[in-house]
């Protein structure tokens, strides 16, 4: 089976390629440079290899695409066989991908691969903790905007990959009315007035709150969904049950220190959803490497 592009999942989107091969532009100008000095003078151009992509511990594998992706880059084109799909969980010791071809080519793409699929792979698998620590609720995880300059649609796309829901992907798509807008602008009821003053209904408008007063002001505003944000468990459960009272069409999210215990304490707290900004600004890279099994 060629590893290029698996098929579109329904719980995930197609895969961000136009973004990886910004990125792959980057990785190969400052890690190959005027070439692989070590290889060139190590190995003959005719040498074969085969490699396996292995799983140094358990996960959920995500940017698979990016090993046809990265070779293609280069105009190279080894034989490619994948193991496990995009999605699916795996355990340590287990190989993930075949990949036979040139023995320079291997090595050339080899860090690549496995810096973006290490860290890919880490954010669906802590995504898919947090969206374990749910099981059975109706609330979502959901990302956030705090992603390195360039991996923004990849993040994003691992996040879903391990069963997460995208938040917005920019200050374009969705109005986010936070704390600095309404201390800006006098507060958070004129911030969302004027919000739709402009914009009308064009953009869903979330509007951030700390305290009980600041949601209870919104009650009656054109406000979609409110962000409950740093607040307490108790005072979480308070402010669903206000809000649920007033405005029952109101979707709830709440964010702020979400660790995996805090998510599974909240799960029957009538949350729509819980953003966790840890999936992507402090990921761990999961452990994987490339080994050549045998040279010809």
């Amino acid at each position: 089976m060629n590893a290029s592009h698996p098929a579109p999942s329904a719980e995930y989107p197609r895969f961000p390629v136009k973004a990886l091969k910004v990125l792959l532009e980057l990785a190969f100008a400052e890690d190959e440079g005027t070439g692989d000095v070590t290889s060139l003078a190590t190995l003959n151009e005719s040498d074969t290899s085969t490699a396996i992509l292995l799983a140094k511990d358990a996960g959920v594998l995500a940017g698979l695409p990016v090993i046809g992706e990265a070779f293609r880059f280069r105009g190279l084109a080894p034989s490619i066989e994948t193991l496990v799909q995009e999605g699916e969980r795996f355990m340590k010791g287990q190989h993930l991908a075949r990949i036979h071809g040139p023995t320079r080519d291997i090595l050339l793409c080899e860090r690549i691969m496995l810096n973006l699929l290490q860290r890919l792979s880490g954010i669906a698998t802590a995504t898919r903790r947090f969206v374990d620590a749910l099981q059975g609720s109706p609330t979502r995880i959901l990302d956030t905007r705090k992603t390195p300059p360039g991996y923004r649609d990849l993040d994003k796309y691992s996040v879903a990959v391990g069963g997460g829901k995208n938040h917005r992907r920019g200050l374009y798509d969705q109005i986010l009315i936070k704390d600095n807008h309404a201390a800006a602008c006098g507060g958070v009821v004129e911030a969302v007035r004027m919000a739709r003053a402009r914009y009308g209904g064009a953009f869903p408008v979330e509007c951030e709150v700390r305290t009980l007063e600041e949601l209870q002001s919104l009650f009656g505003e054109a406000v979609d969904i409110v962000l409950l944000d740093n607040m307490s468990d108790d005072l979480l459960r308070k402010a669903v049950s206000l809000a649920r009272g007033k405005m029952p069409q109101l979707k709830l999210e709440a964010s702020g220190n979400m660790d995996l215990a805090r998510v599974a304490g909240l799960r029957n707290a009538g949350l729509d959803f819980i953003s966790v900004g840890a999936l992507t600004h402090s990921v761990k890279a999961l452990d994987l490497s490339l080994d050549i099994i045998q040279e010809s």
